[in-house]
């Protein structure tokens, strides 16, 4: 993936920057993030003194870097740390909903976020909605000139080290679940009771913890237009891209120590002797092959559909979208899961250089931590509301 980025500290490409930090600092820390189910402070550290936090910001604030830049830098980040290109991923989510539907406040703020290297989490998950990201209990309230929400039972990943926080909630006490608003709320106006930890199998360095959030900030840094039109335009396809790199940056890793595997056992072995492994290598080389190319196709899907705000809300490029995600999820785990075979008892232990358990362990995450099935339901429903007679993928 090729960059627009000239701005970077220094001048390089984000995918270029982020295998840099990858390799430099994310790779060393990786299992001991994991280990101590830790927030990886060095990687993000380097990510905030690169630029790369606001690498999609434009000039002269930042580069601009578009889609595929980013996701590029998630896929470089994914193979040294799950948890890392996790965050950056999150991250990234919130700075694209700012850049496509924020106003003048919003704006500035953007600007001081590429200067600085602020760092957002988002905190749109609540209790009491089954996991449902388009419906909220809570309600925006006038305090004084102010606007408060308090909103209880909420996931927010990394939300001790985020400098800002996108929070869902109901436009008005008296409005309906769907009816929801943007709130960006500074970390000084956001006060965090926790309530439950984050003691996980997979991406444990994500912090994602649950808290009861309560904010009051003036009403300038609510976004202007309705959750749900942030939610089709940005939010939904800018998530599952950079995920689905997330998670293609994971399997791709392992295919490497599987591969290392295998020519390990081969210079041990007779010559002429065929690798042991090097079948079900290929088979999980094909897997990784299609979910590079479903990831390839989602980009420049989105690519063609920018500024055409039809064509983001139409139920094909949703439906493409979705299943990128459940796809992608289920590919992911596939092919680790093969890598394992491969390497054998090497792979699964802990203390070998072809271990695979964290890798394992983050790929569960894909189809869980955001669940495939809730995704397969709303596919469900979005076929058959589809009534036009041109192909859904064309």
């Amino acid at each position: 993936m090729t960059a627009d980025a000239t701005l970077l500290a220094p001048a390089l490409s984000p995918a270029a920057e982020a295998r840099r930090i990858a390799r430099e600092v994310a790779a060393p820390h990786a299992d001991a993030v994991d280990r101590d189910a830790r927030f990886p402070a060095e990687a993000v550290a380097a990510l905030r003194a690169s630029g790369l936090l606001g690498a999609a910001v434009p000039g002269p604030q930042g580069p601009g870097c578009g889609l595929a830049a980013l996701a590029g830098a998630c896929f470089e980040l994914g193979q040294a740390c799950g948890s890392t290109a996790m965050v950056f991923a999150m991250h990234q989510i919130q700075v694209a909903s700012l850049l496509h539907h924020g106003g003048p406040w919003h704006r500035d703020y953007l600007a001081r976020l590429a200067r600085d290297g602020l760092l957002l989490a988002s905190a749109t998950t609540e209790a009491g909605t089954g996991g449902d990201v388009r419906s909220s209990d809570c309600a925006v309230r006038d305090a004084d000139g102010m606007v408060a929400v308090e909103k209880a039972g909420c996931v927010i990943s990394y939300a001790a080290e985020a400098d800002g926080v996108l929070v869902t909630a109901r436009r008005a006490p008296d409005a309906p679940p769907a009816d929801q608003v943007l709130l960006l709320a500074e970390r000084a106006q956001c006060t965090l009771r926790q309530t439950a930890g984050w003691d996980v199998l997979g991406m444990r360095g994500t912090c994602s913890e649950g808290y009861t959030l309560a904010v009051r900030a003036p009403a300038a840094q609510l976004l202007p237009v309705p959750y749900a039109t942030i939610s089709a335009r940005s939010m939904l396809p800018v998530s599952h891209i950079l995920w689905s790199a997330t998670w293609l940056g994971i399997a791709t890793a392992a295919t490497l120590r599987a591969r290392a595997a295998v020519r390990a056992r081969a210079r041990a072995a007779s010559p002429g002797t065929p690798p042991h492994g090097g079948a079900r290598l290929a088979e999980a080389l094909g897997q990784l092959q299609a979910m590079r190319a479903l990831v390839g196709d989602a980009v420049r899907r989105h690519e063609r559909a920018a500024g055409d705000e039809a064509m983001l809300e139409s139920i094909p490029f949703v439906l493409a979208m979705n299943q990128l995600k459940t796809t992608a999820s289920t590919l992911a785990v596939q092919v680790v899961g093969q890598c394992m075979l491969v390497a054998g008892l090497a792979a699964y232990r802990n203390d070998t250089p072809f271990s695979l358990g964290r890798h394992l362990r983050d790929a569960h995450s894909a189809a869980l931590m955001i669940g495939n099935d809730r995704i397969l339901g709303n596919c469900a429903g979005l076929l058959a509301a589809y009534r036009a007679e041109e192909p859904l993928f064309p």
